[in-house]
């Protein structure tokens, strides 16, 4: 069921890569002249230059070794390589659902992304696997959002701890770990600004929102998740780093898939930033998000 979403909502890369792929097998040309094109088709897919480049020195050492050079075992090894990369990241000793202490989930991301609508998902996610979730609305700055934030949490039926607009977001934080501890719940999911008037107070507060955390809940699970919008490709890239570089960022969430050619900008980010996708969005409805799997994802773009 969901690899058929995710493919589905993978459409468009794959058609573009697809596009360019069989394009690059069209004519009769030498194994070096294949791989070089090959790598530019990475490239204009979103994958981005260092990674591309890496996938591609990895497939001329595998095909150094192989008889068959075919188009078909070009490709099996191309999937190949494209797979270690997103791998590589996700060694992790037991997943999210399965942890059996408490956890918190600080989630960044920039205005517009489907930062609020991933927070709802992934609370739906959470309860599935039987975690009590509180959610905190801590972006106070955003005309809208506490609102947008309650909305979702009464279709999801969890807990929320509300801020009201313009007030210090650390002081909804400090509220909502009080009652996290109070209310003896499994999952603590707090919403934060997606921009402030520059940069630095947006690195700044949520440094402000993560020392409250850590001072409150101090032997407690707690992890930073960035949400990304895959249409924007390789400026999503970018948007990662940045964060990256300010706040350690423990997993991107995925979203906008189904609308996008872009899908191949995962590869730089988990390659450059050595940050793991953990969620990957599919679609627009309640149950479209799912844990982020490297093979199913190289199988539905290659």
């Amino acid at each position: 069921m969901f690899f058929s979403k995710l493919k589905e909502s993978l459409k468009k890369t794959k058609e573009t890569l697809d596009i360019k792929l069989s394009n690059v097998f069209t004519s009769s040309k030498d194994i070096n002249e294949i791989i070089d094109e090959i790598e530019e088709t990475l490239i204009l897919s979103d994958v981005g230059f260092n990674t591309s480049t890496k996938i591609c020195d990895h497939l001329r050492q595998d095909l150094k070794k192989q008889l068959d050079k075919s188009e078909e075992e070009i490709k099996t090894l191309l999937k190949k390589e494209m797979a270690e990369i997103l791998e590589n990241s996700q060694i992790e000793e037991i997943s999210d659902f399965d942890y059996e202490g408490k956890q918190v989930l600080l989630v960044v991301g920039v205005n517009g992304v489907g930062k609020t609508t991933s927070i709802g998902k992934l609370t739906n996610l959470y309860q599935r696997a039987g975690k009590k979730v509180l959610l905190v609305a801590a972006d106070t700055f955003r005309a809208g959002a506490i609102e947008q934030l309650n909305i979702w949490a009464e279709r999801v039926q969890a807990d929320i701890c509300l801020g009201k607009e313009n007030q210090d977001p650390s002081s909804v934080i400090y509220e909502g770990t009080r009652k996290f501890l109070e209310g003896d719940y499994d999952v603590l999911i707090c919403d934060t600004a997606g921009r402030l008037h520059n940069k630095k107070n947006l690195m700044d507060e949520l440094e402000k929102m993560k020392k409250v955390i850590d001072k409150n809940l101090p032997d407690i699970k707690k992890q930073v998740f960035m949400v990304l919008d895959a249409t924007t490709g390789q400026n999503g890239a970018i948007q990662a780093k940045t964060f990256f570089d300010k706040i350690k960022v423990d997993g991107i969430v995925l979203t906008k898939l189904d609308s996008t050619a872009k899908g191949g900008v995962v590869f730089s980010i988990v390659d450059e930033l050595n940050i793991p996708i953990k969620y990957v969005g599919v679609g627009e409805q309640l149950e479209d998000m799912e844990i982020f799997d490297a093979k199913t994802f190289v199988e539905a773009i290659v």
